[in-house]
């Protein structure tokens, strides 16, 4: 869930290099666009997963182990094939890469990660292989530049390099969670299936079965009478009174606990979405901003930083020319559009919308990258659909003029006069 309120389909980013005249550069967008849907494709080294989900696999490592680490390869490598128009490729790797326990005082590497004297990163020492795989490949690491590695972390301290899981402190109760789940849906079972016992009644009471020590059987059918119990024998059943009924409100209780803990949404994670219009709403707006707080590690180190490379590599490839019109300043600029929060009544969202943008507090080109599309790709969709419908003569009922608006009464007067 806090991958897909943070990543979801992916973060798309959208080019606002400038001319020096400062308008828009629209030949130089769209040419990178382009560049870029070629690229999205094929954006990593071993062509196994396209942009947007390597960003959905990197926010799910970065969030369950703590932190994700990415390498920027531009340009002619050996036994590298790029795939793609602009040669740039990316080298995913989790927090396994980098060994927690390399440290060397003499070389300023603490955890795997050589720093400066103010404890600004310059290098990260990474593994040639998965540590996993043998013990030559992982006692075998390589220095990488911290100008082309990416790190997100998450950190909860000053001066903290390597980062910590979002579920470190409610973990207990999850497993506890997962636990009480087990147990309960085990005493359901044995409830389910209907047990019982023969009571011996009092010890002076027993008679020895005459059985010649074989074990007695009886058949359990439906309706069934027991007529061949021993004197002093009585027939019990068990009750383990499951399903416990008390067990969904203690559950829901643990679950939003642990919900808080991450900051997700406890309806969204219990599929429980009981509550009145007002009660929903404040929460989706209340877990949108702790989603965006989530989603701006992601934006700020590894789509931003992406975006940087894959603008260098475009230019010195040559794949797209910077003439002297170019602001240079704007060349990396990019607005990065992830999840839109989603609306639990449309009409009265989109009134809202339309209000706003009406008394100019929101922009329309604000309001569509909102719901995660490119103004610039709208527009042209709508000059193409409107060219459209005018060639094949197609009216809807949006196209008319305006109905105008009711008059309004006008307001009653009070007829009650305080006294001075």
């Amino acid at each position: 869930m806090l991958v897909a309120n943070t990543v979801g389909t992916g973060i798309q980013p959208e080019p606002q290099v400038m001319l020096t005249s400062g308008e828009p550069a629209d030949d130089l967008n769209r040419a990178l666009l382009k560049l870029f849907d070629d690229w999205r494709f094929r954006p990593e080294v071993t062509w196994q997963h396209e942009y947007y989900a390597s960003q959905r696999l990197v926010a799910r490592s970065w969030l369950r182990d703590g932190e994700c680490f990415g390498n920027r390869i531009t340009g002619k490598v050996p036994g590298l094939d790029h795939g793609t128009i602009v040669p740039y490729s990316l080298e995913l790797l989790e927090a396994d890469f980098v060994p927690m326990d390399l440290n060397d005082r003499t070389r300023s590497i603490t955890q795997g990660i050589e720093v400066s004297a103010w404890g600004k990163p310059r290098a990260y020492h990474c593994y040639k292989g998965h540590p996993g795989d043998s013990l030559a490949v992982a006692t075998d690491t390589k220095r990488v530049p911290a100008e082309t590695m990416m790190h997100i972390a998450f950190r909860k301290r000053l001066h903290q390099l390597r980062g910590i899981s979002v579920f470190a402190t409610v973990l207990n109760r999850l497993d506890d969670i997962k636990e009480i789940d087990e147990c309960e849906r085990v005493a359901a079972k044995v409830a389910a299936a209907m047990s019982g016992y023969i009571k011996k009644g009092q010890p002076e009471m027993y008679e020895a079965p005459a059985t010649d020590g074989e074990p007695r059987e009886m058949t359990f059918d439906a309706g069934m009478i027991f007529d061949d119990l021993q004197p002093g024998e009585d027939i019990g059943t068990i009750d383990s009174k499951r399903p416990n009924n008390a067990l969904i409100p203690f559950r829901d209780s643990q679950l939003r606990s642990g919900a808080a803990g991450v900051g997700a949404s406890f309806s969204s994670i219990s599929k429980n979405y009981n509550g009145s219009y007002s009660s929903q709403r404040q929460e989706l707006v209340e877990h949108f901003q702790l989603y965006q707080m989530l989603a701006a590690p992601v934006v700020y180190n590894f789509c931003q930083p992406v975006w940087d490379g894959f603008v260098d590599a475009a230019v010195m490839s040559g794949a797209v020319e910077i003439d002297g019109r170019i602001d240079r300043t704007t060349l990396y600029d990019a607005t990065h559009t992830g999840p839109s929060m989603p609306w639990v009544d449309p009409e009265k969202e989109i009134n809202a919308q339309i209000l706003a943008m009406k008394w100019g507090f929101r922009s329309r080109s604000r309001i569509i990258r909102d719901r995660g599309d490119n103004p610039d790709q709208v527009n042209r969709e709508i000059l193409r659909d409107t060219q459209e419908r005018d060639r094949l003569g197609i009216e809807l009922i949006g196209d008319g003029p305006p109905a105008p608006e009711p008059a309004q009464e006008p307001p009653k007067q009070n007829a009650r006069i305080r006294a001075a």
